[in-house]
């Protein structure tokens, strides 16, 4: 009986396939970590031509950008996208979040009634947006800005386009407000500071708190409580325009369509089929129905015209009701 024997060639063939397929399978990231070097080179000399930089100065900042593939790992399975509201709360909803909230209120009362003041933005909104953005400022991210946006500017093609106008906007930053390009570090977004702003929103809406000084949201709480308050301002806060409201069912509703996010009716509207607020509402509010799922339960909201200027920071509904909710519980521990 003959039997056909497997040449030494074959056998290491074999065992370097089988070594790769694992490789493959346990980095993911040595399937995307090169960049297309001529997609960079295009951007450079497109951002330095409308910018009257020069081509090789923007190329030598983007060469010391690392692709991060753990970046790409992340956007692509945001957390937030399979959280329940339950869940999403208690992260924010926390007694440790809350004193530390009740310690930044008070460290910067003064700043904050005047910034209010001239706003329109109430306190504990200004608080519970950077109570749930970075902790009061304790956790600001740890990735490297230029790197993140380099990384999803040339490696996230989903998004590739939107990434790539914030690292431009990223490269201008940081000659408008003297930053060191390759220092700041953010979320794995590239948004920074106190506030979290992206690049765009930091040049748009950032203020400085000292008449003509320098806009610092990495350093300085005060700026970030100016330009906070400043981005909802700018998106038409209401002043002394209620917030929410929960609702109770006086009947069973079936039927309810896809509510949107902007405010395209009126209390009014909801009222009249069966949704009932816990507080008193002015029937002629604008006002939309948000609903938070945790599994098959619901909690029903009357989202007003504030609640979407919140959404306009963060387009989650559980987003502006963590800041809603978090930034009341700051006030009524205060004023106890």
């Amino acid at each position: 009986m003959l039997v056909e024997h497997e040449s030494i060639f074959d056998i290491v063939r074999i065992h370097m396939k089988r070594i790769l397929l694992l490789l493959f399978v346990s980095i993911p990231g040595l399937l995307f970590a090169q960049v297309d070097k001529s997609e960079v080179e295009a951007f450079a000399k497109t951002f330095a031509s409308e910018n009257n930089r020069s081509v090789d100065e923007i190329i030598g900042i983007l060469e010391k950008a690392e692709f991060q593939q753990e970046i790409i790992d992340k956007i692509s399975r945001p957390a937030e996208g399979t959280m329940t509201w339950n869940r999403y709360r208690k992260i924010f909803m926390t007694e440790k979040r809350i004193d530390a909230g009740v310690e930044f209120w008070q460290e910067h009362k003064e700043t904050l009634d005047a910034i209010s003041l001239e706003s329109g933005v109430p306190q504990e909104i200004i608080c519970g947006i950077i109570g749930v953005e970075t902790f009061f400022g304790r956790i600001k991210g740890s990735y490297r800005v230029l790197d993140a946006l380099y990384t999803l500017g040339f490696g996230y093609p989903r998004r590739a386009k939107f990434f790539k106008s914030e690292l431009a906007k990223y490269l201008i930053l940081a000659d408008l407000e003297s930053l060191d390009i390759e220092e700041v570090k953010g979320s794995y977004a590239g948004a920074m500071g106190y506030s979290q702003f992206m690049p765009s929103s930091y040049i748009a809406y950032a203020k400085s708190y000292e008449e003509n000084g320098t806009r610092d949201l990495m350093n300085s709480p005060e700026d970030a409580m100016a330009s906070v308050a400043n981005y909802l301002k700018v998106h038409r806060w209401r002043k002394n325009e209620p917030i929410t409201s929960k609702a109770t069912l006086t009947r069973e509703i079936t039927g309810l369509r896809k509510q949107a996010r902007k405010p395209k009716n009126k209390v009014s509207d909801y009222t009249a089929i069966g949704f009932e607020p816990a507080e008193k509402l002015a029937d002629n509010l604008d006002a939309t129905m948000v609903i938070l799922k945790s599994g098959e339960e619901k909690e029903h909201w009357f989202g007003l015209f504030n609640f979407y200027v919140i959404t306009r920071y963060n387009h989650s509904p559980m987003y502006a009701m963590a800041v809603h909710q978090l930034g009341s519980a700051i006030k009524e521990k205060i004023e106890q």
